[in-house]
């Protein structure tokens, strides 16, 4: 993994080095601007097409002003407009227009009236909240469940953590455009990933964050905000982001030597989503390696557990059949997860395609975990690796998994640069003119 860490280094490095990075920049925002384009003439979703009316606009802009970037660096190579504060900038700029913008917009037009602007797992975890309020809970019973109109049953499962409903409840107390769960998601996200960015630049003392783990950090936070995946989760639905955000913060600080805090915040997210706990169990191993296993896994295991005990009490049978049963489609209604992934088109169409699916699942599970066993992660950057190789792994092979889970995956493997602590080569010239940049 210590190879593999090196030679991620060095990709994203080449990657990077050309025309610093702005070559890439243009890609992804110009590709992004057909995505939402497509996105918002063709898309079933309401909420999508809304997103994507706004988010095109928002792309468009940013791509052009990329290529203004291009131009005056032909020119003026040396122009701080070029340089890697003014690609913050531009990142910055895009992820508001394209991921914020559409938040409020989205929140406000569904306080005054319009029902086609969340998508399920809003309205979901707002209800979800206003159980925990009232019931002690934020999951329905089987049989309350059953009562449920049959087109409503779907709405009643909580398929989350109780972590979850927390976000649901400033809608429990107060009916408002800022009282929308996406509102809130979109403040968690902000506040992660901001402090898993200030996390990452104290990794080169004494003089600070270099320019070169600059560019790779800005690459990393770009497929984590801008990246279409992302931005349209945050607008349309937005739970996932949080999640994501926490773990990226948790391999954050795993880099700096704090495993303790590592622990804590993928114990976090895994009291919000069970999508975390395979995260936490590959920390729980890189610290076995470095010897402080169990204080991960304080946090890491800990946290979940406890968020469970007190829904735990209230209503075993109602957590059970929210968290497992149904994700595990065993449900009452069955989950409207089916993005066209292998693991989907396998259950779909062969005889028995779903225990053929779920084999494969199982397989490549039970693969990961001996490579896991045999030959942990020693490096922070080996564990987002690990993790995202994985997760791409179970998200293509599930019977029923969703586009949008894509974000884990993308994200972590983009971060393993940022979080690299193998020394690579740089571009001499180029690290001169972004320490400028910096300085700035």
């Amino acid at each position: 993994m210590v190879a593999a860490d090196r030679e991620s280094g060095s990709r994203w490095q080449i990657l990077d080095r050309a025309a610093g990075g702005l070559p890439l920049d243009l890609a992804l925002y110009a590709g992004s601007t057909v995505f939402a384009a497509v996105t918002a003439l063709v898309s079933t979703l309401p909420p999508h097409r809304g997103w994507g009316t706004v988010a095109a606009v928002g792309y468009l802009v940013a791509a052009l002003v990329v290529i203004g970037q291009l131009l005056v660096r032909r020119r003026h190579p040396d122009s701080p407009v070029t340089g890697t504060a003014a690609r913050w900038a531009v990142t910055a700029g895009t992820f508001t227009v394209v991921a914020l913008v559409p938040v409020g917009l989205q929140s406000a037009q569904r306080a005054a009236g319009r029902t086609d602007r969340a998508q399920e797992e809003v309205l979901v975890i707002e209800e979800s909240g206003r159980r925990l309020v009232e019931d002690g809970t934020p999951y329905l019973a089987r049989d309350a469940i059953a009562a449920l109109p049959a087109d409503e049953r779907l709405l009643g499962y909580t398929p989350y953590q109780p972590g979850m409903a927390l976000f649901g409840l400033p809608r429990a107390a107060h009916d408002a455009w800022w009282t929308d769960a996406r509102v809130w998601f979109a403040v968690a996200t902000l506040l992660l990933l901001a402090l898993a960015v200030r996390t990452l630049r104290r990794i080169d003392p004494p003089h600070g964050i270099t320019p070169h783990r600059n560019r790779l950090l800005l690459r990393a936070v770009q497929m984590a905000t801008v990246l279409p995946v992302c931005a349209l989760t945050l607008a349309t639905g937005g739970d996932d982001l949080p999640v994501l955000a926490l773990c990226l913060l948790a391999l954050a600080l795993a880099a700096t030597d704090r495993p303790g805090l590592a622990g804590v915040a993928v114990g976090v997210a895994g009291a919000l989503k069970l999508l975390a706990l395979p995260i936490a169990l590959v920390l729980i191993f890189w610290g076995a390696t470095r010897r402080v296993g169990l204080r991960v896994a304080v946090g890491a295991l800990g946290l979940p557990v406890l968020a469970l005990l007190p829904v735990l009490l209230v209503d075993r049978a109602a957590l059970t059949e929210n968290v497992l049963r149904f994700p595990l489609g065993q449900g009452l209604v069955t989950s409207p997860a089916q993005s066209p992934f292998p693991g989907f088109l396998i259950a779909d169409a062969l005889p028995a395609g779903r225990a053929v699916a779920a084999t494969l699942l199982v397989a490549a599970g039970l693969a990961i975990a001996v490579r896991l066993v045999c030959r942990p992660p020693r490096t922070a950057a080996a564990s987002a690796l690990f993790c995202g190789y994985g997760l791409l792994a179970a998200i293509a092979l599930m019977p029923s998994t969703r586009f949008g889970y894509l974000l884990y995956p993308l994200a972590l493997l983009a971060w393993a640069a940022a979080v690299s602590t193998t020394p690579v080569s740089r571009d001499v010239g180029a690290d001169r003119r972004e320490s400028v940049d910096l300085r700035t």
